[in-house]
């Protein structure tokens, strides 16, 4: 079982910053995905790390203005997420897989184990 929980959220102003942080309970290397919620919507992929976390893929909405990493030694994944819109507004996830699975992972039925969530809200 691996417990992840998210951190870093908050109101911010357009056109603001913020860095999520994924910290898991256990070392691992498996491919991780961020995902968000907004009011009324389903949840959708933003971005992810594949397996071994070298290959990073993203989102078409964030392309460009969001950034996932790794830090292995501290069991944490970041999103780095820069020019928020407020349509970025959502609760945000991230979720790890129980076993390696390769490739690049966008579906949230790919994923096993899920965070709790973090809420950021991007006033205009």
């Amino acid at each position: 079982q691996v417990q992840l929980v998210e951190s870093g959220g908050g109101l911010v102003q357009a056109g603001g910053s913020l860095r999520l942080s994924c910290a898991a309970s256990v070392r691992t290397f498996n491919a991780v995905g961020w995902f968000r919620q907004g009011p009324g919507k389903e949840r959708e992929f933003v971005s992810g790390l594949a397996y071994g976390g070298s290959t990073s893929f993203y989102a078409d909405s964030v392309k460009g203005r969001f950034t996932i990493s790794r830090d292995s030694a501290k069991n944490t994944v970041y999103l780095q997420m820069n020019s928020l819109r407020p349509e970025d507004t959502a609760r945000y996830y991230c979720a790890t897989t129980r076993f390696v699975r390769l490739g690049i992972l966008r579906n949230r039925d790919e994923y096993d184990y899920w965070g709790q969530g973090t809420q950021v809200t991007v006033s205009s």
